[in-house]
């Protein structure tokens, strides 16, 4: 089985690569966070919920995703269960990725 690969990301590197590549964005914030302000065709599995790695195992485990929270933890977490579940490309969004309002 390959390793999980996993990059450390500022937010501002996180727009670049949006710009360039098309990635799997996964957001690990609570539902309510989500619906205040969202990147377009992100997918949003809370963290906190009780199935999250259960949410986590539908996803195709090839594709890349880079995964955003508030701060960065819940994505750092999220990230190291993913590594777990054999997920291949991951980006850790280290930070907010939207300005305060």
């Amino acid at each position: 089985m390959a390793e999980t690969i996993i990059e450390n990301i500022t937010p501002k590197q996180a727009r670049e690569l949006l710009a360039q590549k098309t990635i799997e964005i996964l957001d690990v914030r609570t539902s309510e966070e989500y619906q205040k302000q969202h990147l377009p065709n992100a997918i949003n599995i809370d963290f906190y919920q009780d199935n999250f790695q259960e949410q986590l195992v539908k996803l195709d485990p090839h594709k890349t995703y880079l995964v955003h929270c508030r701060s960065g933890g819940r994505s750092t977490k999220a990230v190291h269960i993913m590594s777990q579940l054999h997920f291949r490309y991951l980006y850790n969004v280290q930070g907010f990725l939207f300005p305060e309002p």
